[in-house]
């Protein structure tokens, strides 16, 4: 569950940093944190196969929730990291014309 949510992240991330001219969003950072997150789940799958067999492609209702939270928390904490990087670069100026404003 872990895996599929980072996927489609990672590919909702990629479409719309295809999708823009510029990236001053910096989408491709978020890109980018979101496939190395999927291939971090899916060296996790192979490695939990190669010791568990078909048996790690069954999990019980409580472990796929579980997967399920810890995927949303990925998910959640990549989106606090590109927005943190996105404020301290500030691309537009906004947050530099707000604190001059105020000063």
């Amino acid at each position: 569950m872990t895996l599929l949510l980072t996927i489609f992240a990672a590919i909702i991330a990629t479409v719309c940093w295809y999708r823009s001219s510029e990236d001053k969003m910096q989408l491709s950072f978020l890109s980018l944190m979101f496939w190395g997150a999927s291939l971090m789940w899916l060296v996790d799958a192979v490695f939990a196969y190669i010791e568990e067999g078909a048996a790690s492609f069954a999990p019980s209702a409580e472990e796929m929730l579980n997967d399920a939270y810890l995927g949303f928390s990925v998910i959640a904490l990549g989106l606090i990291i590109w927005l943190i990087r996105l404020l301290l670069a500030d691309p537009q100026g906004k947050l530099r014309a707000a604190l001059q404003k105020k000063a």
